[in-house]
């Protein structure tokens, strides 16, 4: 099985020998660039300068005595901003502003120089090459109008590896983005899992499986993706990749590879820890936790110790493709998320819904939402698919939601109630790019 891509990435900016480098090898490269980091902010952002006060010149003495570091949050991006900063505004090349839909909370902003920016192009010009190559044409699901946006970065790094890229932006209209699909007559795609799994589906049902949609391959990105995506997709003869990151980490984190066991880290870019989300304490190896990270080459907005409030865990074995980078299992839900109350103690999660709503035929996207009154809950489904006018489609829903046992019994017991509905994408074929989330009803 061919290596992971990444490999050769990690060993040519850390100066190996050859892609066979250690992990000793590696980590000393990470802590002396750790401890650039700490200098950088401690110097140049006021936010740091206060809280890393005291710290003697090479600190950290060791990767593990980052750990008595505070965490850098979300509130701290939206109420410190630029204190954070440390260069000048002359130096910054892209400021980005992340609003929190359904919030009066402040917006977060991020704002990142060239060099930073040339970071992310790197990766992503290596992440992509595991998927495609100079003769491949992609379609790009993301904006890409901006300088430095994603879709304009992942454009520049396909140009690099002489591949085509087909810079689309986010489905708007089905219909339209599968016309223009006819034309460009894409072999990849990158976007969102619904969006991909819905350009699939659709073009398969209107085509009779004889339309212009031939991908090869799929880089699934922007949201958590549900394993019965992945063989949706596949049964459509086409293989998913799955990439890992946030605006936080400079848009780009990790990649998985064909053996498709696991996301491998841009580590010389990021350093992971894994902590209990309540005690904050690093976790073991293996042990499931929340991801946080500090940038390590990072010059306009350095981040120490950022909580992503993504739960996931390093896999401890190394991978079948043979790579000495680590590997952290799919992140498939966050800290504190909302889950459906099915009586006194059972609760569902999302992943457990979208594995039984995504294994369906003709579904491509559904939305979820809970409430609760006394001891009773209720859970609204809304399901799009290539056809819901006939009825199958909110049959098969039902039966879905019905064979995971927590809501069947509850729903017997009385503690339950579930009402689902469904649609067809042609009715509502604008498609957002929000992460997904089971919701609270409004209770008024």
């Amino acid at each position: 099985m061919r290596c992971t891509p990444l490999e050769g990435f990690v060993a040519a900016r850390i100066g190996a020998a050859s892609t066979g480098f250690g992990r000793a090898e590696l980590e000393r490269w990470q802590l002396e660039r750790v401890r650039r980091t700490v200098a950088w902010a401690a110097e140049r952002s006021a936010f740091y300068r206060e809280r890393l006060r005291g710290l003697g010149a090479g600190w950290p003495a060791s990767l593990a005595q980052l750990a008595e570091l505070p965490f850098t949050t979300s509130d701290d991006l939206r109420e410190h901003g630029e204190r954070l900063l440390c260069v000048s505004q002359d130096e910054v090349e892209r400021v980005v502003t992340l609003r929190t839909s359904g919030t009066t909370a402040a917006p977060k902003r991020l704002w990142f120089t060239r060099p930073d920016q040339e970071s992310t192009l790197d990766f992503f010009e290596a992440g992509m090459s595991t998927l495609v190559g100079p003769d491949d044409r992609v379609l790009i699901l993301f904006p890409g109008e901006l300088p430095g946006s994603v879709g304009e970065l992942l454009a520049r790094a396909l140009e690099r590896l002489r591949a085509t890229p087909l810079l689309h932006g986010p489905i708007r209209d089905l219909r339209a983005t599968l016309r223009e699909a006819g034309r460009s007559r894409p072999t990849s795609v990158v976007g969102a899992p619904t969006h991909v799994l819905a350009l699939h589906a659709y073009a398969q049902a209107v085509a009779e499986g004889q339309g212009p949609l031939r991908l090869r391959t799929a880089l699934l990105t922007a949201d958590h993706v549900p394993e019965s995506i992945v063989r949706r997709l596949r049964s459509f003869g086409c293989e998913a990749f799955e990439h890992y990151g946030m605006t936080e980490m400079g848009l780009g984190c990790a990649v998985d590879c064909g053996a498709h066991a696991g996301y491998h880290l841009r580590e010389t870019a990021l350093y992971l820890e894994i902590v209990d989300p309540v005690s904050g304490e690093v976790l073991p190896e293996g042990t499931p936790g929340e991801v946080v990270f500090t940038t390590l080459d990072r010059r306009g907005m350095p981040l120490l110790r950022y909580r992503t409030g993504d739960l996931s865990r390093f896999v401890p074995d190394r991978c079948p493709c043979g790579t000495t980078l680590r590997r952290l299992e799919r992140v498939c839900s966050r800290v504190g998320a909302l889950a459906v109350p099915c009586g006194r103690q059972a609760r569902v999660t999302l992943p457990a819904l979208e594995e039984v709503l995504f294994a369906l035929p003709g579904l491509v996207d559904f939305t979820a939402a809970v409430s609760r009154a006394g001891r009773r809950s209720r859970l609204v489904v809304e399901a799009r698919g290539v056809d819901g006018k006939d009825g199958a489609l909110l049959l098969a829903v039902e039966r879905a939601l019905r064979s995971i046992p927590e809501i069947r019994d509850a729903e017997r017991e009385g503690a339950l109630q579930v009402s689902a509905s469904a649609h067809s994408i042609e009715e509502r074929p604008s498609m957002g790019l929000g992460k997904r989330a089971i919701v609270e009803l409004d209770r008024g």
